[in-house]
């Protein structure tokens, strides 16, 4: 008796006859669970694909503002610099004056004073040989005989 019921809830592909509605059920309620998942999916890949894009903007939006602000602090350090370079330069251009200034006007002074004991050393000379000139040809003598033996040393 089993044997005659199943045969008759059996089709012939040896499925029972309730499980093809259900499958007829189950295959539509499969394609829209399918679509369904498909469609969230879909919403979330553009949501995510949205939210990237603003991220995206958002970066390039601060990768800009650094560059902008990384280029005027490279801007005004430059400046810096050169005026930094500008006002040693200065200091030192006027260090290197005043030196040269101060070894000028030495120089200027001795010159006119070694000038001046010379006027007055050979004024000397001068003023000797007229109040002895015996004295003065001994002397030239003297000398002339001092440069005569040093240079045959030479």
């Amino acid at each position: 008796m089993e044997q005659s019921n199943s045969r008759s809830e059996m089709k012939p592909s040896g499925t029972p006859s309730g499980q093809f509605k259900n499958a007829g059920m189950g295959s539509s309620s499969v394609s829209d669970s399918v679509a369904r998942g498909r469609d969230a999916i879909g919403a979330a890949a553009s949501d995510a694909m949205n939210a990237a894009s603003s991220d995206l903007q958002s970066l390039r939006a601060d990768l800009n503002g650094l560059k902008d602000t990384l280029s005027k602090f490279m801007a005004e350090a430059g400046n810096e610099a050169a005026k930094s370079a500008r006002e040693v330069t200065s200091n030192l251009a006027d260090q290197a004056s005043g030196v040269a200034q101060n070894v000028a006007d030495k120089s200027a002074e001795i010159a006119s004073a070694t000038t001046q004991q010379v006027k007055t050393f050979a004024s000397e000379l001068e003023n000797m040989a007229r109040r002895n000139p015996i004295g003065a040809m001994a002397a030239a003598v003297l000398v002339g005989v001092l440069i005569g033996v040093m240079g045959r040393r030479s």
